[in-house]
């Protein structure tokens, strides 16, 4: 049987793990890239590792992109506060242009490994607001990819899955569960500690948690202090 290959963008948190497992259900060839863009949560990094290994990817690389050099966010600037309260608006956890910046290294692996597919697990509901975790974003992007790529002028554009996009948390946790995810494995929180154990106060960990309650599952997340 002839592989079909995609690049699977892989954080090392809960729903890029999910991803990743949809990605294998659907027999996809899975090649897992992660970034270093300079987080302050650098320990998903580790994560990314694991779950990769986990998830049978066939490859896993971690690219290198210095976001911290340009700041502007709570997550590449330490000297930004992470909020650990719901707040109005976009919130200072957004990282100006990221997605974009990590969907265009995974196009480009894409191409070069003759991969027509990209999974990326972005979430519209529990997104914290993000501009870049919308189907419209999701969309422009596609156009994009076909019109900036030799691989789209040829007429095989990559397509860009986004499976979780309109899922709760908390179905999005079944789901991985189903797969077989290990979720004692990944980290969300943004500012977990060296060693991945998280704040339990962020936003990502709130909604991590309120995922696993409405889920009615175990929360496997390691906390700071506990």
């Amino acid at each position: 049987m002839t592989e079909i290959h995609a690049v699977v963008l892989l954080s090392g948190g809960l729903d890029s793990a999910t991803t990743l497992a949809i990605a294998r259900e659907q027999r996809f060839s899975c090649h897992a890239l992660s970034v270093n863009y300079g987080q302050r949560h650098a320990a998903e990094l580790e994560a990314a590792r694991r779950v990769a290994l986990a998830g049978s990817a066939r490859e896993h690389r971690i690219m290198q992109v210095d976001l911290a050099g340009i700041g502007g966010s709570a997550l590449t600037d330490r000297a930004i506060a992470v909020p650990e309260s719901a707040s109005e608006g976009i919130p200072v956890t957004y990282v100006p242009a990221r997605n974009t910046i990590m969907l265009a290294l995974a196009l480009a692996w894409a191409e070069v490994l003759d991969a027509r597919d990209i999974f990326i697990g972005v979430n519209v509901l529990d997104s914290s607001g993000y501009p870049d975790c919308r189907p419209e974003f999701i969309e422009a992007f596609g156009r994009l990819a076909a019109l900036a790529t030799r691989a789209g002028v040829e007429g095989k554009p990559s397509r860009v899955h986004t499976p979780l996009i309109g899922w709760t948390k908390a179905e999005i946790i079944r789901e991985g569960t189903r797969l077989g995810v290990d979720y004692g494995q990944t980290v969300s929180c943004y500012q977990a500690d060296a060693e991945g154990r998280a704040c339990g106060r962020c936003d990502a960990c709130r909604l991590r948690r309120a995922g696993f309650i409405a889920a009615g599952l175990s929360d496997p997340t390691r906390y700071q202090g506990v």
